[in-house]
């Protein structure tokens, strides 16, 4: 991989790193386009994004709770918000570009289907026969092909280094020996991420910048902190359950000592608070001595590196999956969310199935010439039919369509 060119100065560098990306440097985008000149090439990325069509469905699409469970819970719109504050949050004690990492934060869940990560699976089932459902390629085709809002091309035409965030957002997809790395070992690489890679090269092989790094941490921190968070005001299980975590019940035992007799409501406010605080100090921290150590000299000796630069420590790491292996039976497989998983699945494989049998059952624009095209390209548009949809507008589908809904509550 060739080395950046030195650079000029732009608006920031005084206080960007050496290991940053540069608007200034972008290795461009697929369709040139004249420069803006009130705006980065990382600006016009974020705001394309904000301004998508995608991006608006991810107020009614679910994170964990479908919509019917209240007003408080995180939607796919909510959750993207405080990762995008996060992962500023880290560029900025990083001297890293903030907008390139807010660009890549707000991006990130836009391939996810509804349901969550029910909608997920149900769709990657269906979609078994013709290449699966991968939501990062599934975003990848949305920012590249599936946005149509551009007289001079389709998708949102955004940056080299956006795309590669994307697409890298959980580290290389190729080790060194060309192979899929572990992800992908027994799938193989999606196919439209190898479409894309056809017409521009996104380095599948290396790690991305240290922006895209700092959004992927920024997503962990957020969804750990909320689903905290939205289980506790769920009920489904208590404070009291947490203290069974080492690293929770050291921040429940401070909260006791600081504010004794705190209500419930305030004292998940305080934990939430102080399990983000601890998770980004601790990225700051661990980033900082690795960059320390390795000097990189330039945005792509980041990529080159062989491991991630921006980073959990070792204690963090272990409270991460600590938090995760105590929430994945306590909430993403609590019963009372299992039969709600369960119904929401059945609507995703419902509409799938009465599309590919009867794919004019679509609305004209996604079902005009699908029964022409081959099994693998018509089963594909009916997934990004549906992957589009919000919870609400896939219930709708299936009372159009069907005798009988499932309901969600």
């Amino acid at each position: 991989m060739p080395h950046q060119q030195s650079f000029e100065p732009e608006p920031g560098d005084r206080w960007r790193a050496i290991y940053a990306c540069r608007s200034s440097l972008s290795r461009g985008r697929l369709v040139d386009e004249p420069s803006s000149p009130t705006r980065s090439q990382f600006q016009r990325d974020r705001d394309r994004i904000i301004h998508s069509t995608a991006f608006r469905r991810l107020k009614h699409k679910t994170q964990v709770f479908v919509s019917h469970e209240g007003d408080h819970y995180r939607t796919r719109l909510t959750h993207t918000i405080e990762v995008a504050q996060i992962a500023r949050a880290l560029a900025r004690a990083l001297g890293l570009d903030e907008d390139l990492a807010e660009a890549l934060a707000l991006a990130h869940d836009l391939g996810h289907t509804p349901f969550g990560h029910t909608g997920e699976d149900a769709l990657d089932a269906c979609m078994k026969d013709f290449g699966g459902f991968d939501h990062n390629a599934q975003t990848l085709r949305i920012v590249t092909r599936l946005e149509h809002r551009y007289a001079g091309f389709d998708g949102l035409n955004l940056s080299w280094e956006t795309l590669e965030g994307l697409v890298k957002h959980n580290g290389p997809l190729l080790g060194g020996d060309g192979k899929p790395t572990a992800r992908y070992a027994d799938t193989g690489i999606p196919a439209a991420i190898l479409e894309y890679q056809a017409q521009q090269d996104l380095w599948l092989d290396s790690y991305a910048s240290a922006e895209a790094q700092a959004a992927a941490l920024a997503d962990d921190i957020a969804y750990n902190a909320h689903d905290l968070d939205d289980g506790l005001r769920a009920g489904l299980f208590e404070l009291t359950d947490l203290r069974k975590l080492p690293f929770l019940a050291e921040l429940l035992d401070e909260i006791d000592r600081l504010h004794p007799g705190l209500a419930k409501p305030r004292a998940t406010n305080e934990l939430v608070r102080r399990v983000i605080t601890h998770f980004v100090e601790d990225v700051i921290g661990e980033s900082q001595a690795r960059i320390a150590a390795l000097q990189p000299r330039d945005a792509d000796a980041v990529r080159r590196t062989g491991a991630p630069v921006i980073a959990f420590s070792g204690a963090i790491t272990a409270a991460d999956s600590e938090i995760k292996a105590f929430l994945y039976p306590n909430m993403y497989r609590h019963p009372r969310i299992a039969e709600i998983r369960r119904r929401a699945a059945d609507v995703v494989r419902d509409l799938f199935s009465r599309f590919l049998a009867e794919p004019s059952a679509m609305p004209a624009e996604w079902g005009e010439g699908c029964e022409a095209l081959d099994p693998q390209r018509q089963a594909r548009r009916i997934s990004d039919y549906i992957a589009g949809m919000t919870d609400w507008y896939a219930l709708d589908e299936h009372r159009r369509l069907f005798d009988a809904t499932p309901s969600l509550r």
